[in-house]
């Protein structure tokens, strides 16, 4: 059995689920099952919801986030947004020992871990007790030094020019 890696998408730029979701696409034209968890990501309808439909069963998605937190249409209190981020956690626990997976996605979670939603602690616990032939991608801007130390593959994403600071608004299909 082939050793199983710790993949992280991390940086400022734009581009990380985009990435991870390309390697779930890859993967589901070799055979394998996929998990995707999406921290922080909510009630937002966003592009890869539909597409990500069309590759079930391949392919399961599970949202566990109140949307984006303190931004634009947050409305909700810190403490649910703090809840949910756990009980992400708790799932993807259950996922990962499963052993039903070829690769876990854990979209945002680093993002989580900055913003004090859940535990770095919780997060290494999930990559030290993964089953070996598990692949596991973390995403998400502001990455602990931590979690690099255990990854296998890290690749940051540096924005060096962006559209929205030319006035132009998320396209769709784009960035979202």
């Amino acid at each position: 059995m082939e050793k199983g890696l710790v993949i992280v998408y991390t940086g400022g730029g734009k581009g990380k689920t985009t990435a991870a979701l390309g390697m779930a696409l890859r993967a589901v034209g070799h055979n394998q099952k996929i998990c995707i968890i999406q921290f922080i990501k909510g009630s937002w309808h966003y592009g890869e919801l539909n597409s990500l439909k069309r590759l079930e069963p391949e392919v399961e998605l599970v949202r566990m986030g109140k949307g984006f937190v303190g931004i634009i249409d947050d409305k909700s209190p810190r403490e649910e947004h703090e809840k949910i981020a756990k009980e992400g956690i708790k799932v993807s626990k259950e996922k990962i020992q499963s052993k039903k997976y070829d690769i876990i996605i854990l979209d945002e979670v680093n993002y989580a871990v900055n913003l004090g939603l859940i535990e770095l602690n919780d997060v290494l616990d999930l990559i030290k007790t993964k089953p070996s032939e598990l692949n596991l991608v973390l995403t998400g801007n502001h990455v602990k030094s931590e979690i690099i130390e255990e990854a296998d593959l890290v690749t940051e994403m540096r924005e060096i020019k962006h559209p929205f600071k030319s006035g132009i608004k998320a396209k769709k299909g784009i960035d979202f």
